[in-house]
């Protein structure tokens, strides 16, 4: 079995570096241990968003007296949210499998270790099959990351896997990390009834993002009955019967918290050992693979992607990256990835959509800045909808009116954050912005009304 490309793993990045392989005329073939499409549309991106939206319609149908609506005795059935997860995630992982046939690319089910330069050992149901390729991507993604003091049993501390298919809703949880991962699982189990306690290492929740947008979801998710602890450190999980002991250091002292469940969302941790990287002399800095921008590393004919390298561990970063990577391969000559134009999408609600630099950042990078704020509160969108929680802020440069940064937090806003990558791609200033006609009555409108905020033009406010 000789091919051009052989891709290691089948999450975004490696399916969608498959798929371009063999549109550019690549002999391309995808080795796989578990389910097509990896972490993301298995068991990360696209099963989180379905529980996540059942929780807000759960939350919508709690609420429906504000529209004027009765709906009494409302009742969330926990095992068929879950099912309804698993048969989304099921459905998406069966639309690779097309895709794969449609694009004639050899779908190896089973374990692979390189053993070469331009060899792969899969085992596969008891049988060894040695594949060669002129070229090889490791596309092998990553797992939760375990802290030496949170060990997971995967019963009463666990990670996100077994937070997606839980068989019971547990009366109390304790999350801890509030990154992306956990501050959605705060919010889904939170909004379904369970007493939720969220604690933060850092002095801010979500803490990549804008201190303004991490205070306005502490607030929400403070309003809608969730403990947030921030500034505090988990120093100790204990297991006593049904029960974990979550012990937590504050600058006012320990406190010990008693609860059903502990969710430890504390990073993730690249998935680069018994995959035969150290049979060829890849090198590895920090869990990561080394590469160059066009994702070689110091073995020409071995390439990564996607989590297993530096750069943000997000599911449209690792695409790019597969994309970029076998454009190269074919002897094409692809951008190279812009890492500080990448958007960060968190679905609780309110949503929280960013990209480019904080403000913090942006002082920090000696900038001179207009900042301009627009709440949804001022939004006539908004307000018919319901849902008035959050702001658009924007960052410019106040010399030349680059766009420097943008931070959203609110309902749906992580679709409107597009808008704003292709403004800064396109090196749109400030003044252009403001004279970009947007719709009304729309949310985004809140973007020209910031940009204009920024340079005293606002009009609503």
């Amino acid at each position: 079995m000789d091919f051009d490309v052989i891709v290691l793993g089948s999450g975004p990045g490696g399916y969608v570096a498959a798929i371009r392989a063999s549109q550019l005329g690549l002999k391309t073939a995808i080795v796989e241990k578990e389910n097509l499409g990896g972490i993301c549309l298995n068991w990360g991106c696209i099963p989180t968003k379905a529980l996540l939206k059942s929780a807000q319609v759960f939350e919508y149908l709690n609420h429906a007296s504000d529209y004027g609506i009765n709906a009494k005795g409302v009742s969330a059935d926990f095992s068929a949210i879950v099912k309804r997860s698993r048969n989304v995630a099921d459905g998406m992982s069966k639309g690779i499998q097309f895709l794969m046939k449609k694009n004639d690319i050899e779908v190896i089910t089973g374990t692979g270790t390189i053993t070469g330069n331009n060899q792969l050992l899969v085992e596969t149901k008891g049988n060894k099959v040695e594949v060669t390729a002129s070229n090889i991507i490791v596309a092998t993604g990553a797992r939760s990351r375990e802290l030496p003091n949170i060990p997971q049993d995967g019963k009463l501390v666990i990670g996100y896997r077994e937070a997606l298919t839980l068989k019971k809703q547990p009366k109390s949880m304790v999350v801890i990390g509030s990154g992306a991962i956990g501050s959605e699982f705060a919010y889904f189990y939170q909004t379904l009834g369970t007493d939720v306690t969220l604690i933060e290492y850092m002095p801010n929740i979500v803490p990549v993002e804008d201190k303004d947008v991490s205070s306005q979801l502490q607030k929400s998710f403070k309003k809608s009955g969730m403990t947030v602890m921030t500034g505090a450190s988990v120093e100790s999980v204990e297991v006593a019967g049904n029960r974990a002991r979550v012990t937590v250091k504050t600058d006012k002292g320990e406190e010990t918290i008693e609860t059903d469940l502990v969710l430890s969302a504390v990073g993730i941790a690249a998935n680069i050992e018994n995959i035969g990287l150290e049979n060829v002399g890849v090198i590895v800095d920090g869990g990561k693979i080394l590469t160059d921008e066009y994702y070689q590393t110091n073995i020409p004919s071995i390439h990564a992607i996607g989590d297993c390298v530096g750069g943000q561990a997000l599911a449209h970063v690792a695409s790019a990256e597969g994309i970029i990577c076998v454009e190269k391969i074919a002897g094409k000559s692809p951008e190279a990835l812009d890492y500080g134009n990448i958007p960060g999408c968190t679905y609780c609600q309110p949503e929280i959509a960013s990209v480019g630099l904080t403000e913090e950042a942006a002082k920090k990078e000696g900038h001179e800045l207009k900042i301009g704020k627009f709440p949804f509160a001022a939004s006539g969108k908004a307000s018919a909808s319901g849902h008035k929680d959050g702001f658009v802020k924007l960052i410019f440069d106040a010399k030349y009116g680059e766009l420097l940064g943008a931070h959203m937090i609110g309902s749906n806003v992580t679709e409107m954050i597009a808008e704003i990558v292709a403004i800064r791609k396109l090196e749109t200033t400030g003044h252009e912005l403001i004279k970009t006609v947007h719709p009304h009555p729309t949310m985004s409108e809140a973007i020209m009304e910031a940009a204009a905020a920024a340079y005293g033009e606002v009009i609503h406010l």
